[in-house]
């Protein structure tokens, strides 16, 4: 079984290029505050907007790096199974110990053809590498339901893990219940970890987490207690952690000539805003992502304020590793340039 926490590493960038130095940097900080393993060019990686050549070189990288530490997954989906096939080779090829498949987005296969048509014929073709089924709907338009996973992991030994991000205690209950107990469940939500590790019919082994990427240390050892029965531990860590949580996804209420408008600054979004404020390898997103509203960064502001003033423990490693003072960056940072629209 596949277990711990794995950070889904961002890709800096500067100058709209890769930024390698950047990316080793940060592979280190995890590494170095004792996650299980990094994923790279996930979501949270900008795996949509990476180029093919990027996308593989960046997947060589935290291959290279990892070796003998810990554990490298890739993304290696697409809503193409030839070309899902493509790149796990090439990841497998480069050495990694296992493949993150996000179910077809777009053009919405049934859970029988995911199945059948996609997470099969990888796991096939590669019977000695991980294949990890990646079930997120609200971003794909798609789901593989508990009987098809089980259906898996009876006919593919090497898809024994999914990360599950639906959201769904229930649909998530159910995979417990269909693949049974050697079938690692990882949670794709940070703030469901606890509670999808804790409750008795899930029994998750961990998390895929995007908040680790500024607080790697807090997570690991989170997972780490629950795993050994510290269930009090864990709920303290989980509540200085729980305001970072709501960063994943900013909403704010914006005004327009026409009316009020939603906006939904999703990641990896607000997670390399906040980076860039605090002085992490990070640069901004590439199109069509972009900058947040005022609002939406004066969220992200004054959360991580509430956090480093409440509980500096949470970042203490992070501004030790890259020799930062984070309460000066957080104070001064209001008038900071290129990180918001100026109008809507």
């Amino acid at each position: 079984m596949i277990s711990g926490s794995f950070t889904a590493l961002i890709t800096p960038f500067r100058n709209n290029t890769v930024d390698y130095d950047g990316l080793d940097k940060l592979m280190d900080f995890q590494i170095q505050n004792g996650i299980s393993g990094i994923l790279a060019v996930g979501t949270t990686g900008e795996s949509p907007t990476l180029a093919w050549d990027e996308h593989n070189r960046v997947i060589e990288k935290v291959a290279q790096k990892t070796k003998g530490k810990c554990l490298c997954l890739a993304g290696t989906g697409s809503n193409y199974t030839a070309e899902a096939l493509a790149a796990t080779e090439q990841a497998a090829n480069k050495g990694v110990d296992a493949v993150l498949l996000v179910d077809p987005y777009y053009n919405g296969p049934s859970s029988l053809e995911i199945r059948r048509e996609y997470v099969e014929p990888v796991a096939r073709a590669f019977p000695k590498l991980d294949v990890i089924p990646y079930i997120i709907p609200g971003r794909t338009g798609a789901q593989m339901l508990p009987e098809d996973l089980a259906i898996l992991f009876k006919t593919c030994k090497n898809v024994r893990t999914v990360k599950e991000a639906t959201g769904n205690i229930e649909n998530m209950r159910k995979t417990r219940k269909c693949c049974g107990p050697d079938f690692s469940i990882l949670s794709g939500d940070d703030g469901l970890t606890v509670k999808m590790m804790r409750d008795p019919e899930i029994k998750a082994a961990g998390v895929i987490s995007v908040i680790s990427n500024i607080a790697p240390k807090a997570v690991a050892e989170m997972v780490n207690r629950l795993n050994n029965g510290d269930s009090d531990g864990a709920e303290e860590i989980n509540s200085a952690l729980e305001p970072l949580y709501n960063l994943i996804t900013v909403k704010t209420k914006e005004t327009t000539a026409y009316g009020e408008v939603e906006v939904r600054a999703r990641n990896p979004l607000a997670i390399k805003t906040l980076m860039s404020i605090l002085g992490l390898p990070s640069g901004t997103c590439r199109q069509p992502l972009g900058r947040m509203t005022q609002k939406g960064f004066d969220y992200v502001l004054e959360t991580t304020r509430k956090v480093q003033e409440k509980t500096p423990e949470i970042l203490r490693p992070a501004a030790e590793f890259f020799n930062l003072d984070f309460e000066a960056r957080l104070n001064a940072a209001t008038g900071l340039k290129g990180l918001t629209y100026s109008t809507y």
